[in-house]
């Protein structure tokens, strides 16, 4: 079994249509979030979602290159290094 890390996935939302897509991709990684805060930025018109996990590294990286994937999505990981 892979090594579990810590990391924090920074998701910004463009186009709030796909809010139901990034929430179903949430929902298959919810074995392995630790928290979620999401703030919505009205007078941007975006969405500001971060989402803490405790996961092997490939799972940290499936998640924000499948959320990435996501035309007006933007998802960025940051992982401790143990």
């Amino acid at each position: 079994m892979a090594e579990n890390r810590v990391a924090v996935v920074a998701i910004i939302i463009e186009d709030m249509e796909l809010a139901p897509q990034v929430n179903a991709i949430l929902h298959t990684f919810s074995e392995f979030i630790v928290g979620r805060m999401g703030l919505p930025y009205r007078e941007r018109k975006i969405s500001i979602i971060n989402i803490v996990l405790d996961a092997p590294l490939d799972k940290i990286n499936s998640l924000a290159g499948q959320l990435g994937r996501l035309a007006g999505v933007t998802a960025k990981a940051v992982c401790s290094t143990v």
